[in-house]
């Protein structure tokens, strides 16, 4: 009870730091998509209007992903006996879905562009993506540290990291414009964008909709786990064995072990699910069977 209470109070101030980390990034970034998008439109700069934008689309992401976070709080219902973890799932397969969104809107708009170009500004590019390149790098900077283990932290980290890289090119655009007069580069720039958004949001986007399907977590090797299963002493062997993602940060799992001796029940269940655990499965049901068991179901004997 006592290792519960302190699993439970750690992840409480881990989730209510988070909150406060999502507030101050939503802010700050919010902030500079006026600064831009006002920027942009005075010097009709597609560049800047581009990543002011996906900017916006990233506030709305930090807003979701805030939103799921709090959902994940709460307590369970009668009808939500796991409680609302599922939403961070969700929410992250929304936020890569809104960055596709975006991705097709800047292409249109780079494609009109290329047919009309327009004089831009190099000079207020170059300033207006200077603090940019300062915004998202503090925005990274606050995110990187809970990214490692959660996908809707580390997708928020991942733009952010993008949206830094994408201002330098924006601020090279900008010089360009101002030494060659070459306006097209910005035109340019816009269609890099889009390209780098949609590197950067596949991987998000695949991961989230497997986890929605409830598949294995690709953080969670299963063959290299299942090995170490059946190793556990006291084991015969097992089936019925399924992983899945309760939400972003904890996974659960039910498998159905044969044991060698029913006396060894309890040390093997214990056994079992330290092996679970050691692979970031924190939720697991293990039953265990008598020696000689048979699992007729030919997709799940091991």
């Amino acid at each position: 009870m006592a290792h519960q209470h302190v699993h439970i109070h750690t992840h409480n101030q881990a989730l209510t730091s988070l909150n406060t980390v999502f507030i101050v990034c939503i802010v700050i970034n919010l902030l500079f998509v006026i600064i831009e998008a006002g920027v942009g439109f005075l010097f009709n700069s597609l560049g800047l209007l581009s990543d002011a934008g996906h900017n916006l689309s990233d506030v709305f992401s930090l807003l979701l992903s805030l939103f799921a976070y709090r959902m994940a709080k709460r307590h369970s219902t009668d009808h939500f006996t796991y409680g609302y973890k599922k939403s961070t799932v969700l929410v992250s397969l929304l936020n890569a879905i809104i960055l596709l969104i975006a991705v097709g809107a800047i292409i249109i708009e780079s494609i009109y562009k290329l047919r009309q170009p327009e004089q831009v500004s190099g000079v207020a590019v170059s300033w207006t993506a200077g603090i940019g390149i300062l915004v998202n790098g503090i925005t990274a900077w606050l995110l990187m540290k809970n990214q490692k283990h959660d996908l809707n932290v580390r997708g928020a980290f991942l733009h952010m990291a993008m949206d830094t890289l994408v201002s330098v090119g924006v601020v090279i655009s900008g010089i360009i414009i101002v030494l060659t007069g070459f306006v097209l580069i910005d035109t340019l720039i816009s269609l890099a964008i889009a390209i780098l958004i949609l590197i950067s949001t596949w991987k998000l986007l695949k991961e989230s909709l497997f986890l929605s399907l409830d598949a294995v977590p690709e953080t969670i090797h299963l063959h290299e786990l299942e090995k170490h299963i059946a190793q556990v002493e006291g084991v015969e062997s097992f089936h019925h064995f399924h992983v899945w993602a309760m939400s972003t940060t904890e996974n659960a799992a039910t498998i159905h072990v044969v044991l060698k001796d029913l006396t060894q029940m309890e040390e093997v269940k214990h056994a079992v699910k330290d092996k679970l655990r050691d692979y970031g499965i924190q939720h697991s049901t293990v039953e265990c069977e008598a020696p000689g068991s048979h699992c007729h179901d030919s997709c799940c004997c091991k």
